[in-house]
Protein backbone atom coordinates (compact mmCIF):
# COMPACT_ATOMS: atom_id res chain seq x y z
CA UNK A 1 0.00 0.00 0.00
CA UNK A 2 1.56 3.62 -1.38
CA UNK A 3 1.85 5.38 1.81
CA UNK A 4 0.27 9.33 1.28
CA UNK A 5 2.14 12.14 1.03
CA UNK A 6 1.78 16.00 1.40
CA UNK A 7 0.32 17.33 -2.36
CA UNK A 8 0.48 21.01 -2.09
CA UNK A 9 1.19 23.51 0.41
CA UNK A 10 -1.74 24.94 2.28
CA UNK A 11 -0.33 27.93 4.15
CA UNK A 12 2.70 29.15 5.27
CA UNK A 13 3.64 31.97 7.85
CA UNK A 14 6.03 34.84 8.61
CA UNK A 15 6.57 36.28 11.30
CA UNK A 16 6.74 40.46 11.58
CA UNK A 17 7.06 43.52 13.78
CA UNK A 18 4.25 45.45 12.28
CA UNK A 19 1.09 44.18 11.91
CA UNK A 20 -0.40 47.80 10.00
CA UNK A 21 3.23 47.56 8.16
CA UNK A 22 2.16 44.08 6.98
CA UNK A 23 -0.88 44.61 5.31
CA UNK A 24 -0.10 48.04 3.46
CA UNK A 25 3.07 45.83 1.99
CA UNK A 26 1.32 42.67 1.45
CA UNK A 27 -2.53 43.85 1.14
CA UNK A 28 -1.92 47.66 -0.88
CA UNK A 29 1.13 47.18 -2.46
CA UNK A 30 0.97 43.35 -3.68
CA UNK A 31 -2.72 43.33 -3.99
CA UNK A 32 -3.19 39.93 -1.96
CA UNK A 33 -6.82 39.17 -0.59
CA UNK A 34 -7.07 39.89 3.43
CA UNK A 35 -9.53 37.20 4.42
CA UNK A 36 -9.12 37.84 8.76
CA UNK A 37 -7.08 39.45 11.26
CA UNK A 38 -6.60 39.43 14.77
CA UNK A 39 -5.63 43.16 16.09
CA UNK A 40 -1.77 42.64 17.55
CA UNK A 41 -1.55 39.02 16.58
CA UNK A 42 -2.49 37.92 13.23
CA UNK A 43 -3.75 38.94 9.63
CA UNK A 44 -4.27 36.10 7.23
CA UNK A 45 -4.28 36.66 3.68
CA UNK A 46 -5.59 34.45 0.21
CA UNK A 47 -3.05 33.73 -2.38
CA UNK A 48 -4.46 31.63 -5.21
CA UNK A 49 -5.27 28.36 -3.85
CA UNK A 50 -3.13 28.78 -0.34
CA UNK A 51 -2.91 31.39 2.39
CA UNK A 52 -0.19 33.32 3.62
CA UNK A 53 -0.52 33.97 7.47
CA UNK A 54 1.27 37.28 9.01
CA UNK A 55 1.82 36.26 12.63
CA UNK A 56 2.78 39.03 14.92
CA UNK A 57 6.07 37.23 16.10
CA UNK A 58 5.82 38.38 20.20
CA UNK A 59 1.89 37.69 20.22
CA UNK A 60 2.38 33.49 18.71
CA UNK A 61 5.50 33.22 21.12
CA UNK A 62 3.51 32.15 23.66
CA UNK A 63 2.21 29.37 24.78
CA UNK A 64 -1.40 27.96 24.53
CA UNK A 65 -3.75 29.35 26.89
CA UNK A 66 -6.21 26.52 26.88
CA UNK A 67 -6.44 22.64 25.04
CA UNK A 68 -8.14 23.98 21.79
CA UNK A 69 -5.31 26.29 21.33
CA UNK A 70 -2.65 26.44 18.71
CA UNK A 71 0.56 25.67 20.22
CA UNK A 72 2.84 28.28 20.45
CA UNK A 73 5.09 29.11 17.34
CA UNK A 74 7.38 31.32 15.39
CA UNK A 75 10.64 32.41 13.68
CA UNK A 76 14.10 34.43 14.93
CA UNK A 77 15.17 36.41 11.93
CA UNK A 78 14.06 37.16 8.55
CA UNK A 79 11.87 34.30 7.09
CA UNK A 80 11.55 33.53 3.58
CA UNK A 81 8.52 33.46 0.87
CA UNK A 82 8.29 33.17 -3.38
CA UNK A 83 5.46 33.66 -5.03
CA UNK A 84 5.12 32.30 -8.38
CA UNK A 85 4.96 34.97 -11.25
CA UNK A 86 5.57 34.83 -14.82
CA UNK A 87 8.06 37.23 -16.57
CA UNK A 88 6.01 39.77 -17.21
CA UNK A 89 4.23 39.74 -13.68
CA UNK A 90 7.99 40.15 -12.62
CA UNK A 91 8.55 43.30 -14.53
CA UNK A 92 5.43 44.15 -13.26
CA UNK A 93 6.19 43.97 -9.82
CA UNK A 94 9.19 45.10 -10.33
CA UNK A 95 8.04 48.85 -11.69
CA UNK A 96 5.49 48.72 -8.75
CA UNK A 97 8.38 47.73 -6.07
CA UNK A 98 10.27 50.76 -7.75
CA UNK A 99 6.96 53.01 -7.76
CA UNK A 100 6.90 52.44 -4.02
CA UNK A 101 10.58 52.60 -3.14
CA UNK A 102 11.08 49.50 -2.52
CA UNK A 103 15.06 48.01 -3.39
CA UNK A 104 15.34 45.52 -5.53
CA UNK A 105 17.61 43.66 -3.79
CA UNK A 106 18.62 40.76 -6.38
CA UNK A 107 17.57 39.89 -9.64
CA UNK A 108 18.60 36.78 -10.77
CA UNK A 109 18.27 34.50 -14.25
CA UNK A 110 19.12 31.19 -13.05
CA UNK A 111 20.97 28.33 -15.07
CA UNK A 112 17.68 26.60 -16.06
CA UNK A 113 16.47 30.50 -17.58
CA UNK A 114 13.77 30.70 -14.57
CA UNK A 115 14.09 34.38 -13.06
CA UNK A 116 13.74 35.91 -9.76
CA UNK A 117 13.20 38.57 -8.08
CA UNK A 118 13.92 39.71 -4.28
CA UNK A 119 12.94 42.48 -1.92
CA UNK A 120 12.42 42.69 1.66
CA UNK A 121 8.90 43.22 3.39
CA UNK A 122 8.81 45.51 6.44
CA UNK A 123 9.76 43.63 9.15
CA UNK A 124 12.77 42.41 6.81
CA UNK A 125 11.55 38.89 5.24
CA UNK A 126 13.12 37.76 1.97
CA UNK A 127 10.27 37.87 -0.21
CA UNK A 128 11.22 36.32 -3.93
CA UNK A 129 8.93 36.35 -7.14
CA UNK A 130 9.97 33.93 -9.39
CA UNK A 131 9.27 31.85 -12.43
CA UNK A 132 7.86 28.07 -11.57
CA UNK A 133 10.15 26.58 -14.39
CA UNK A 134 12.94 27.56 -11.63
CA UNK A 135 12.08 23.99 -10.15
CA UNK A 136 10.65 22.57 -13.32
CA UNK A 137 6.87 23.23 -12.39
CA UNK A 138 4.62 25.08 -14.46
CA UNK A 139 1.20 26.88 -13.36
CA UNK A 140 -2.25 27.61 -15.83
CA UNK A 141 -0.67 31.46 -15.87
CA UNK A 142 2.21 30.39 -17.01
CA UNK A 143 0.87 27.92 -19.43
CA UNK A 144 -1.31 30.70 -21.01
CA UNK A 145 1.45 33.41 -21.33
CA UNK A 146 3.95 31.40 -23.12
CA UNK A 147 1.20 30.12 -25.43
Amino acid sequence: MKKSTPSEILETALYVDDLGAAERFYGSLLGLEKVTEEHDRHIFFKCGQAMLLLFNAKATDQPPSNANSVPGHGAKGPGHICFSATNVEINEYEDRFKTAGVDIEADITWPNGARSIYVRDPSGNSIEFAEPKLWGLQNLTTDLMES
